[in-house]
């Protein structure tokens, strides 16, 4: 995230807490419960993100367990969650944005696993460095797995957080091209808030 450790540890925390109150609101539809969860995994990172800076970038356990999160889970998680959460008539068209994140999600924890990933503060930017081969078509699988699953769910609400995410992808890659992941993820974590409206609206009303 943009700034500092202190930045991102207290977005971290409270995105964090968005999304304990998502997951509570979700408890009584088991097929929301991890897309409610995403906004808990997101503020997770951000605050892996505050070790990071704290740690002065480099490679580390820090920076590997960033890119951990950024890369192969959020690749394969978003898509298998939406999968999940979205209505029976739209989950045929969800499996290709599914096998596109699984596909994704191995090519990524490959890479993780066989290369170094390092990090270098940029000023109040961190920059992530993996060197991996095909990269365009690594971040088109990444944005079919995960944008194009929130787009195609036909809710409402994920079609929102879908389009959001797609406009922060688009200016955080025009503002700072070598460090749009790190700022696109700060990014995708505030708007997860959304996911805290929906999981509400969906919440069952008491039994009178």
């Amino acid at each position: 995230m943009c700034w500092s450790a202190t930045a991102d540890l207290v977005a971290g925390a409270g995105i964090a807490i968005v999304g304990v109150a998502a997951v509570g609101s979700a408890a009584r539809r088991p097929g929301d419960v991890p897309l409610a969860a995403l906004p808990l995994v997101l503020g997770a990172h951000q605050i892996v993100e505050a070790a990071v800076w704290h740690h002065g970038g480099g490679p580390g356990p820090a920076t590997l367990l960033w890119a951990v999160i950024a890369l192969p889970v959020l690749a394969l998680w978003v898509p298998a969650a939406v999968l999940c959460a979205a209505p029976p008539t739209a989950r045929r068209r969800l499996l290709v944005p599914l096998a596109s994140g699984i596909t994704t999600s191995a090519v990524l924890a490959h890479a993780l696993a066989t290369r170094t990933v390092t990090a270098e503060i940029r000023g109040h930017t961190v920059g992530y460095s993996l060197g991996l081969p095909a990269a365009g078509f690594v971040v088109l699988g990444y944005l079919l797995a995960t944008v194009g699953s929130l787009l195609l769910s036909g809710d409402r609400g994920l079609v929102a957080f879908g389009v959001l995410v797609a406009v922060g992808a688009a200016v955080t890659f025009g503002l700072w091209r070598q460090e749009y992941v790190s700022t696109w993820c700060a990014w995708a974590a505030l708007c997860s808030v959304v996911l805290l409206l929906r999981a509400r609206r969906r919440r069952p009303a008491p039994a009178p």
